[in-house]
């Protein structure tokens, strides 16, 4: 009897785990799929003109360097300015709040706060930074928008990075006469670092990838030269990417894809570079 049992517990584990690897496949083939074609219809428009060279014609000749220049400015901006208050809101929200319906409201803002829709947070940056601050339509105006929506991100990943580190580190901390704050500071702090630096790198390749908010804050199609201050406006890739593949007549097929491919490479680098922090973070943990 006990040995029927134990197959058909084997059986059920094997057929769970072959759903499971077939649902996996489900997820990962249009992925695949998706950045194969972006890589095989793009790969031939990538030179070093194309990546040094500023649009000309429209966009239908020359290059997208101050797209990649202005992507690279929006996403320094977006850390710079989400980075101190979202990792400050985690070490409260992680040390400090006490737990009463305070402490649950905040953080079931920010729950909601991962799933408004992006160009909310452009409508939002237009009324409250464009025009309510006076900034108008620049790059910082579009950093703070972004970095509006990077601040879910940020302050759970800190949080989840805070709360990791074990108890015992705060309890001898504190039974050497540390205060609250050198504990936290010299010894939570520097053990949360990796999960904070990788929340970081996951905002700034959002930042990246977003062209609803830029769209109403500050991006423009075609400038003259790069951005000189905060407050110019700017070129960067994924609204460029729209309007060559949307908005201009005649565009070459092999441009958009090319914009694409230079897009999809400056998300999955800090992707990849995330997912390395976490892993080497992981190793020195064990």
């Amino acid at each position: 009897m006990s040995t029927q049992s134990g197959h058909s517990r084997q059986l059920s584990q094997r057929t769970a785990f072959g759903l499971l690897f077939v649902a996996t496949i489900i997820v990962v083939l249009p992925v695949l799929f998706i950045i194969w074609q972006i890589i095989i219809n793009g790969i031939g428009t990538i030179s070093w003109e194309f990546l040094t060279q500023p649009p000309s014609q429209a966009g239908k000749a020359g290059g997208i360097f101050p797209a990649i220049v202005g992507t690279f400015y929006l996403m320094l901006g977006t850390v710079i300015l989400s980075l101190p208050i979202g990792v400050l809101a985690a070490i409260y929200l992680a040390e400090y709040a006490p737990h009463n319906w305070l402490t649950r409201v905040i953080n079931l803002a920010i729950i909601n706060l991962a799933g408004v829709p992006s160009i909310v947070y452009g409508l939002f940056g237009l009324g409250v930074f464009v025009i309510g601050l006076n900034f108008g339509l620049s790059l910082l105006a579009a950093s703070l928008t972004l970095a509006c929506q990077a601040l879910a991100m940020t302050i759970t990943t800190s949080r989840e990075a805070i709360l990791a580190i074990p108890r015992g580190y705060r309890e001898g901390s504190l039974a050497i006469g540390a205060t609250k704050w050198q504990t936290v500071r010299h010894v939570i702090l520097p053990q949360a670092r990796p999960g904070v630096i990788t929340g970081a790198v996951l905002a700034m390749s959002r930042a990246a990838g977003e062209t609803a908010p830029i769209l109403v804050v500050g991006a423009a199609f075609l400038l003259p030269g790069l951005p000189q201050s905060p407050f110019d406006q700017f070129m960067a890739l994924p609204y460029h990417l729209y309007t060559v593949a949307a908005h201009v007549p005649g565009m070459p097929e092999g441009t958009m894809w090319g914009v694409a491919l230079v897009l999809l490479a400056v998300v999955l680098s800090f992707n990849v570079l995330a997912t390395i922090i976490r892993l080497r973070a992981r190793r020195r943990r064990v």
